[in-house]
């Protein structure tokens, strides 16, 4: 807290409990005001020019009794009207002595009323000396506060002296316990008032004025008790628990303040703010803090809002901002399938083609999941199932928007490029989604879904080449085979550049495709019941021929890039198959394969057979019954057999 703030570190002089204030206000007004009052410190003393009443009787004035105030009354209030704090001691003395002469009966009662007139004024002009000083204590020097606040406990103590002893002599008013310590803590509370009350500063970062008086209130509260800390609490007395008082008061006007802007409809923002505030600023970074944790120890403050009040702050919250993460995701699906139509280039992040979406759809998710989570863990927990439907409901429309793009927007320039930018951004909702959900399938459907209707549609021209050249197998009777076989390939790898604007693992993942693609189309051209084999040598032929195109297909597909590792025994487990003579071996090396293939049904297998010409039909149905050993996929697996009409 700065030198200019200090000042208001005080209370003010208003104050309850004898001699009140606003009485001594009132008697000002009236004869015997408080002015009137300090007139009985020259009642009996003559005026300049005046002869005293002795001498115009003609009697000697008398000497001043042991018992008589007169001199020394006047004597502590000029030191009083001076600031001179020590005069307090000897003010004491004549409260003790007045009470005495009381409890004795050696002065009338005209002159005790009198006498305690005189002491009870000196004492408002003590008390307005010590509270002015406390009103702003870190700007009066250490020594100078230190003898107010002696003021202040040595009354204290008399007023439990006073209140131990009970009433005092019946000729006197009852003026204890005078409580300037109370007025002290309640002027703590009203100057606390006037300093979050202050109206914050002008503000030129655009903030909303409720943003404005958070930002004010806290930051002052915050200020003005490490100040009290810091600064007051080495001077005061222990037992004054300056500390708590301060903490107590700007609290307790926090929490008033609080609970008022609460009342009214608060913006999204506002909402927000109040709840940060309430939940986390104020008892995480304020009343926690390393400067203050310590000092607040055993200090009472509990919440700032009362617990319902907080729920209805946090129902609105989760509403608010769930429905902001939907539009906010909305709005940027629009753009983005407007950058689509409009046949505007996606941007090239490390050679590759790159939307902003997903990076936009991720941080407006955890921009959410953050918010709820600075709040408090809970509602970090609340808002993340709500979160993450709103999620999936975004890339449903992701994927309806995509589906409509590949599906009208095939002229366009950019095709191509748009279709490999958004299953680059698979990649990151992929990874994004993982992890941080414990059961994404769901969600990452929705991604499989986008990613294999792009990569279909970047593979149809390349299907659309290769399907004449497939065709060549049969056509030739597989004469020829292996040169059909480089053609293919030589095919694929010409493609392969169309592709490079592909993250790698998508590359990856294409090319298993492709490598799929390869397989599967030399399956079907095997499958089509042309080629009948009659001997043994032909078939162990054209199981040599199929073992060299399947080397060679796996041999390119593993150099650039597919992982497919699975399709490996694919064609020559087939050859083994048309190799074996043995029915006994065929069936072996046919439920083998069923394990490796789950979807490899009799239909296939019959297809198969069909070439090995030498099999009699009570043989194929024997190695087709194996199959009903084996059928059925056991678990997950990937598509092959599938893929290929069986009939």
């Amino acid at each position: 807290m700065s030198e200019a703030s200090s000042e208001y570190l005080a209370p003010p002089l208003e104050s309850e409990g004898p001699p009140e204030r606003g009485e001594q206000e009132a008697l000002r007004k009236k004869p015997k005001g408080l002015t009137n009052m300090f007139s009985i410190f020259t009642k009996g003393r003559k005026k300049k020019g005046q002869p005293s009443a002795a001498k115009t009787e003609g009697k000697p004035e008398p000497e001043p009794q042991r018992g008589d105030l007169l001199s020394t009354a006047e004597e502590l209030k000029a030191a009083l009207e001076l600031g001179r704090l020590e005069a307090a001691a000897p003010l004491l003395a004549l409260e003790r002595e007045l009470a005495a002469s009381a409890a004795a009966g050696s002065a009338s009662e005209e002159e005790l009323v009198r006498r305690q007139s005189k002491v009870e004024a000196l004492y408002v002009l003590l008390r307005d000396q010590v509270l002015s000083l406390l009103r702003r204590p870190l700007e009066v020097a250490p020594e100078r506060l230190r003898q107010a606040l002696a003021v202040l406990a040595e009354q204290e103590r008399e007023d439990r002296r006073a209140e131990a002893a009970g009433p005092g002599p019946s000729a006197l008013a009852t003026t204890r316990p005078r409580r300037w310590l109370q007025l002290w803590r309640r002027g703590v509370a009203q100057e606390a008032q006037e300093r979050l009350d202050q109206p914050p500063p002008a503000d030129a970062e655009g903030r909303t004025e409720a943003e404005r008086a958070f930002l004010h209130m806290g930051r002052t509260l915050n200020g003005d008790l490490e100040a009290v800390v810091e600064r007051l609490k080495p001077l005061f007395p222990a037992e004054f628990g300056v500390v708590a008082a301060y903490a107590e008061s700007y609290h307790q006007h926090f929490a008033a303040q609080l609970t008022a802007m609460a009342q009214f409809e608060l913006l999204e923002r506002d909402t927000y703010l109040l709840l940060v505030w309430v939940q986390n600023l104020y008892p995480n970074d304020i009343i926690n803090s390393p400067k203050l944790a310590g000092q607040l120890q055993g200090v009472e403050l509990g919440s700032l809002l009362p617990p319902r009040q907080i729920r209805l702050l946090e129902a609105t919250f989760l509403s608010n901002e769930v429905t902001s993460a939907k539009e906010l995701m909305a709005r940027a699906l629009s753009l983005e399938s407007q950058h689509w139509a409009q046949d505007v280039a996606p941007q090239r992040l490390d050679g590759h083609c790159h939307s902003e979406l997903a990076i936009d759809i991720i941080q407006i998710i955890s921009q959410s999941q953050a918010k709820a989570e600075s709040i408090t863990a809970n509602l970090g927990v609340q808002i993340k199932p709500l979160l993450w439907v709103e999620l999936a409901a975004f890339l449903r429309s992701y994927q309806r928007a995509f589906d409509e793009f590949l599906e009208r927007c095939r002229q366009l320039g950019n095709y191509r490029a748009t279709v490999m930018a958004n299953i680059n951004s698979c990649w990151s909702l992929r990874t994004f989604i993982k992890q941080n959900q414990q059961t994404p399938q769901d969600l990452l459907g929705y991604l499989s879904k986008l990613k294999s209707h792009g990569f279909d549609t970047l593979l149809q021209s390349l299907v659309e080449r290769l399907q004449p050249l497939f065709k060549n197998f049969s056509h030739t009777r597989w004469a020829a085979s292996e040169k059909t076989m480089e053609n293919i390939v030589r095919t694929v790898e010409s493609a392969l550049p169309e592709f490079s604007g592909l993250r790698d693992c998508f590359r990856e993942e294409l090319m298993e495709l492709v490598h799929r693609h390869l397989v599967k189309e030399y399956i079907v051209q095997l499958s089509k019941r042309r080629l009948v084999l009659k001997t043994a040598e032909q078939q162990r032929h054209l199981s040599g021929q199929i073992l060299a195109n399947a080397d060679l297909i796996q041999r390119f597909c593993t150099e650039h890039g597919s992982l497919a590792t699975w399709l490996h025994q694919a064609l020559p487990t087939l050859a083994e198959i048309l190799r074996l003579q043995d029915p006994n071996a065929i069936k072996m090396e046919v439920a083998t394969y069923a394990t490796l293939y789950p979807d490899f049904s009799k239909g296939h297998l019959s297809a198969i057979l069909a070439i090995k010409g030498n099999l009699s039909s009570s043989d194929v149905k024997s190695i087709r019954s194996i199959l009903d050993v084996s059928a059925g996929a056991h678990g997950p697996h990937k598509s092959l057999f599938s893929l290929i009409n069986a009939a």
